[in-house]
């Protein structure tokens, strides 16, 4: 089946989408719902705060996640004034390469009331691409949006409209596009909830391990480290490991959101299985977490969560060791020398991209990198020290007799931030990374130190030079910003 758009006139604008699950999932009663809910929240804690972006709650049948659900909601100040809620959950009955946002029906309901549809807001949605349109099928007896409203309904005192999304791609291109246009309500007056169960059917431990790594990643706040833990669960063998999140593709377009916005952190608050239900078998489970978006002046976990990520003078010390002994090695063609557990520290296993930079009598002699964190930070040093050595295309490879009278320079970047124009860059302070269709080009922040370029010229350089786009093709191309770390040999002497 391939998504089209449906007639939203097809059915009244003031027609309502009866509740599907009711009584399977959750009490059909309204009263029984609503005290199994208040209860739930109730054990939960009564912790919320105004600054709650997004939520990843379950979707399961409650008596299985209806506790670790409540978590995600509990975060939640019942005061908070949202906007709109935006409900994004994975396609379990419609099999289609995009995202269907329901503007065809005016109200949801659930046993405790019905709750109103932004259906301008869909419709724009839909305007600003066509990846998203509007199919019957994605949303007629989809469970996992539905069961999150009755906790929307406890727990808010005022209950605003919703924009119910269903996500069949898992494709990154179409994911990426659709991240793009949820970006401008991706605000503090939104509400993101990320409809999600995470592993399936392994039995209780290997769940337990797999749930914990694909959490761990999620933690992180980062995409590639998300995708990471996907595949390396997918590759380790797990027995009758279905799926490690059933919305990976909500979560992936969340994380999405987040490398844009800045300034927001990710809150574990829970986790079990269906095997620590009374009513569930603990030979295949499914896992369920809950995690909460929040502004870092709100993050529960205090002043720490404020300050940048930084390097001891210790820490950069063992970083350029590392690089040296990487070069070391591959000259000698020597297996790769085992980093010594006592010198990795939580810091060096930050995923954070990092660039290596190789410079011969004040000249560059190669410099390679990666803007994203795909490995612990140390591994990713490792291994751009060998590519800028042998795999800069601008040079020959490094030789033996060379490497004595290389210095070598790391960048340690921070996540990329999305800027809406040329005057948010800071030369000097600013790493800047652009895309525009397929191409790319970025400049680290000490390029600008180094010419002495405006930002207009920076753009233009990287644009023309880097990502051969044309001198003004940075105009129309995405503009990102990072900041970076730099440390070298040559300031440190030589490590």
């Amino acid at each position: 089946m391939t998504i089209g758009s449906c007639n939203p006139s097809a059915r009244d604008a003031g027609c309502t989408r009866s509740a599907s699950v009711a009584g399977r999932f959750y009490p059909a009663d309204s009263a029984r719902l609503k005290a199994e809910v208040d209860s739930m929240l109730a054990s939960a804690g009564n912790g919320g705060g105004t600054g709650v972006q997004a939520l990843i709650a379950p979707h399961a049948g409650y008596v299985f996640s209806g506790g670790t659900a409540a978590k995600a909601f509990a975060s939640i100040s019942p005061k908070a004034a949202y906007r709109r809620v935006f409900l994004l959950g994975p396609s379990h009955k419609a099999a289609f390469d995009g995202a269907s946002v329901d503007v065809a029906a005016g109200r949801y309901e659930t046993p405790l009331g019905s709750v109103a549809v932004d259906r301008e807001a869909g419709r724009a949605l839909m305007q600003a691409d066509s990846v998203f349109a509007c199919l019957d099928e994605a949303h007629e007896g989809e469970h996992c949006l539905e069961v999150q409203l009755p906790f929307l309904q406890e727990r808010l005192d005022t209950m605003p409209p919703i924009v119910p999304i269903i996500i069949g791609t898992q494709d990154i291109g179409r994911l990426r596009r659709i991240a793009r246009a949820l970006q401008p309500y991706f605000t503090a007056g939104n509400l993101f909830v990320i409809s999600s169960d995470f592993s399936h059917y392994p039995a209780y431990d290997d769940a337990c391990r797999a749930d914990s790594i694909t959490g761990k990643a999620i933690g992180e706040a980062s995409l590639s480290a998300f995708i990471e833990a996907i595949n390396d669960n997918a590759g380790s063998h797990i027995g009758n490991l279905y799926t490690s999140a059933c919305g990976q593709s909500p979560i992936a377009v969340l994380l999405m959101l987040m490398e844009s916005a800045g300034g927001l952190a990710v809150e574990h608050l829970g986790y079990c299985n269906s095997g620590d239900s009374p009513y569930g078998s603990r030979d295949e489970v499914v896992g369920y977490h809950a995690f909460a978006v929040v502004r870092r002046q709100e993050s529960g976990r205090g002043a720490a969560a404020t300050e940048p990520f930084a390097l001891s003078r210790a820490e950069k010390a063992t970083l350029l060791r590392i690089a040296r002994r990487s070069i070391e090695d591959s000259l000698a063609r020597r297996p790769r020398a085992e980093v010594p557990a006592a010198e990795v520290t939580p810091a060096l296993e930050a995923r954070c991209g990092a660039f290596v930079t190789l410079n011969a009598g004040g000249r560059l002699r190669g410099c390679i990198g990666n803007l994203m964190a795909r490995r612990p930070l140390y591994r990713t040093v490792e291994a751009m020290a060998r590519a800028a050595a042998f795999e800069d295309p601008r040079f020959t490879p490094l030789g033996r007799d060379e490497l004595g009278g290389v210095s070598i320079e790391i960048s340690v970047l921070s996540p990329l931030r999305r800027v809406a124009s040329a005057g948010e860059i800071v030369p000097g302070r600013h790493g800047i990374y652009m895309v525009k269709g397929a191409r790319s080009g970025t400049f680290l922040p000490q390029v600008a130190a180094e010419t002495g370029w405006t930002v207009e010229e920076l753009l233009g350089h990287c644009a023309r030079d880097k990502a051969g786009i044309g001198w003004d093709g940075w105009r129309d191309a995405e503009l990102y910003v990072y900041e970076a770390e730099v440390f070298g040999e040559d300031e440190a002497g030589r490590q």
